[in-house]
């Protein structure tokens, strides 16, 4: 006859469980009540990084740091306000004229005229949308029946993250070099010297995608409303700047910008939406093959499967920005993979004679 085993729990080992549990739940709870702070402290993190090798250029050259990061921050501020103050006025001017242009558009689809005019002879859309106006109302065809309150909201919102990520950025690139030197102090002696080469590789990862990714943006914003003056198309500079905000993101964000931009093209005449689609083509494949790997270097180096499942991840988890964010968490969490496959055959092969090895 088999014995039977009885199991006994302690009641401190099921409190144990039982703490640990609640501990996770209101631990997952917190990061998806502040999951909005947290994104604004991920974005404060990365424009660190960008900044802070100009901070570290001056600091070597003899400037004391407070005031090496308070002449890049400001000179960071005055550089977005000399673009926006050159910017903005074309910007403003161009989707003033695109409002003005709109009902010229839609009485020309009305009519079945025009660049538009097959939506009205073939799918006949005016009716279409006639019909959901008198079912639904403007309001519920168009989402527009909280629209004030939403458009309030989301200029304070707005507002409230520039500024507060602004701040965090400053207090990041003041203090940042002093907590990353309280928390390798935390660390044994012995394995400081290995997290401090794990940190300077996640460092050069991270920074390294942050300043490239900006900067690949800028130049695709700026070839492309040159492309656009050269074409007459009109707001080339505000299709400009959406490809530059659109190529900020991984993969799929240059796809969509040219496409829109095409599609403007094509508004304006057959000739330049043609011209756009040999352009955006061509300077992709410019881009993929030359840019990025100029720009980037030996700084982020992960394969074509890892960057689109990361993307997709972060999609999902956080939208645009958790696409902004997911390449280079991914080149991070390979640095941290790489060192602990080298310290597992470093432990496999045995060290050196007379040698330990850190813990």
């Amino acid at each position: 006859m088999s014995e039977e085993r009885l199991v006994r729990l302690r009641p401190r080992a099921v409190l144990v469980v039982l703490g640990v549990i609640l501990a996770s739940a209101v631990a997952l709870e917190v990061l998806w009540v502040t999951r909005s702070v947290l994104i604004w402290v991920l974005i404060a993190v990365f424009l660190a990084m960008a900044l802070n090798p100009a901070v570290d250029w001056l600091a070597d050259r003899g400037v004391r740091r407070g005031v090496a990061v308070g002449i890049v921050f400001v000179g960071t501020i005055l550089a977005i306000a000399g673009i926006a103050a050159t910017f903005v006025p074309t910007l403003v001017r161009e989707v003033n004229d695109l409002v003005n242009a709109v009902p010229g558009y839609l009485d020309d689809l009305t009519r079945g005229r025009g660049k538009l005019g097959f939506l009205e002879r073939d799918y006949q859309i005016v009716e279409k949308v006639r019909a959901a106006i008198e079912k639904s109302g403007a309001g519920g065809v168009l989402g527009l029946s909280t629209t004030a309150l939403t458009v309030t909201k989301s200029v304070v919102n707005a507002v409230v993250a520039v500024v507060t990520i602004a701040f965090l950025t400053l207090f990041m690139l003041l203090e940042g070099p002093a907590w990353v030197e309280r928390c390798y102090g935390l660390l044994p002696e012995p394995s400081q010297p290995r997290w401090r080469k794990v940190g300077r590789d996640i460092y050069r990862t991270v920074g390294g995608y942050v300043t490239g990714n900006l900067t690949i943006s800028l130049i695709a914003g700026t070839v492309s409303t040159v492309v656009l003056l050269v074409l007459g198309v009109p707001y080339a500079v505000a299709l400009g700047l959406v490809v530059a905000l659109l190529d900020l993101i991984p993969l799929a964000g240059a796809t969509i910008a040219a496409v829109l931009v095409t599609t403007v093209g094509f508004l304006n005449s057959t000739t330049a939406g043609f011209v756009l689609i040999v352009f955006f083509v061509v300077y992709q494949q410019l881009e993929n093959h030359v840019l990025q790997p100029l720009v980037y270097g030996r700084t982020v180096q992960l394969s074509p499967l890892v960057v689109l499942v990361a993307v997709l991840m972060g999609a999902e988890l956080a939208g645009v920005i958790g696409a902004l964010g997911a390449i280079p968490i991914a080149g991070a969490i390979q640095v941290l993979v790489l060192d602990w496959l080298e310290e597992r055959r470093r432990r496999i092969a045995g060290p050196p004679p007379g040698v330990e090895l850190p813990s």
